[in-house]
């Protein structure tokens, strides 16, 4: 197992606070002790938030290739055009750009093994948008980047972890998307992730229905009946303890999501309005599914507090440390899975479970 990861960090637009978490994060030399930081942006561009920001301490090292990244240091990788502007608060189309940039740089580095995880900086999904790009999201494009056919947009924090079946897709497309097989293929990667990822044996998983009051018997929608339970059902065949389908606003009003290793909601707000009432400072997004690590804080670019030094880095920050983890639990797993005998060494949910359950789950 390496000493110490090195997490490359895209960016993200340089007109939102995506430069304030990262600065405000990496100013505490402890991170340098668990990890080294490479940043994909601008030099130049870290010192105009450093100085909005009248932040002192701070100033990465510039390399060009993260081979050169060594010791106790945060480094910083130039990813553009040394005539780049930042104007706080604005939402234009050469940040955009930009921003696109460092996140490629970054994916070919993650791709190429150079860096050992990624962590996202928050970018605006509209100005980010052109020939290299056209998707709807961090997760859509680097699951195409892989060649991956399912991913999924898994919320994590302290309280809860909640999955997605379907993730940037508008209402109206939700009801001819969610099929039997998406639903099954969801709660295999959400199994696995919970597994290998986080360290989880044969974990619980609640499954929300996609109706209100989960389609009341068939009275306001039969998806439950005829594609979620059938789901369900089959997942269990696999070996998978995954229960419901549950009515989400009674699921999470009375808590009972503390009684799971995680959810499995059908759509986007869905999940993410409660995930983000219980968790928005402290939340982290993670993409399960993909070969390599990649997080992001669960907030956007958040204009409105650029260059304010109001921005909380407290959701960048586990999205750093989640990073972390999930590379090292990996790591861990492979050891384990090459010795069968050491498979105690992961956590345990606390539920019943046999040696049966770490081979079907995985």
């Amino acid at each position: 197992m390496k000493d110490k990861l090195k997490i490359g960090i895209s960016h993200g637009d340089i007109n939102g606070i995506s430069y304030e978490v990262i600065i405000k994060t990496l100013m505490d030399s402890r991170i340098n002790e668990i990890c080294t930081p490479i940043i994909y942006g601008s030099p130049k561009v870290a010192a105009y938030h450093r100085k909005a920001l009248d932040i002192e301490g701070f100033s990465p090292t510039g390399i060009t290739s993260p081979d050169e990244a060594r010791g106790n240091k945060s480094y910083i990788i130039n990813c553009v055009d040394e005539n780049i502007r930042v104007e706080l608060g604005k939402a234009t189309e050469s940040a955009g750009i930009d921003s696109f940039k460092a996140l490629k740089a970054a994916t070919d580095a993650l791709e190429s093994g150079k860096i050992d995880a990624l962590v996202t900086g928050p970018v605006n999904k509209q100005n980010i948008q052109h020939s290299e790009f056209s998707y709807s999201g961090h997760t859509e494009y680097l699951q195409a980047r892989f060649k991956v056919d399912e991913v999924m947009m898994l919320m994590v924090s302290e309280l809860l972890k909640v999955g997605l079946v379907a993730g940037h897709v508008p209402i109206s497309a939700l009801s001819s998307m969610i099929t039997k097989e998406l639903v099954i293929e969801k709660l295999k990667i959400l199994a696995r992730s919970l597994l290998v990822d986080f360290g989880i044996r044969n974990p619980r998983i609640a499954v929300l229905g996609l109706n209100p009051h989960a389609g009341d018997d068939g009275l306001l929608g039969s998806e439950e009946q005829k594609i979620i339970t059938p789901a369900i059902d089959e997942a269990k065949k696999l070996g998978i303890t995954a229960l419901g389908p549950y009515a989400a606003d009674g699921f999470f009003g009375a808590g009972r999501f503390s009684k799971f290793d995680a959810v499995l909601a059908m759509y986007h707000d869905q999940g993410l309005a409660p995930f983000k009432s219980l968790s928005m400072d402290s939340g982290v997004n993670f993409t399960a599914g993909l070969p390599v690590v990649r997080t992001s804080p669960a907030h956007g670019t958040a204009y409105e507090l650029a260059g304010k030094n109001k921005a909380s880095a407290t959701s960048f920050r586990n999205a750093l440390y989640l990073a972390i983890d999930v590379a090292r639990n990996r790591e861990l797993f492979k050891e384990i899975s090459a010795d069968p005998l050491a498979a105690g060494k992961t956590k345990n949910s606390g539920k019943d479970e046999s040696p049966e359950d770490l081979e079907v789950s995985a």
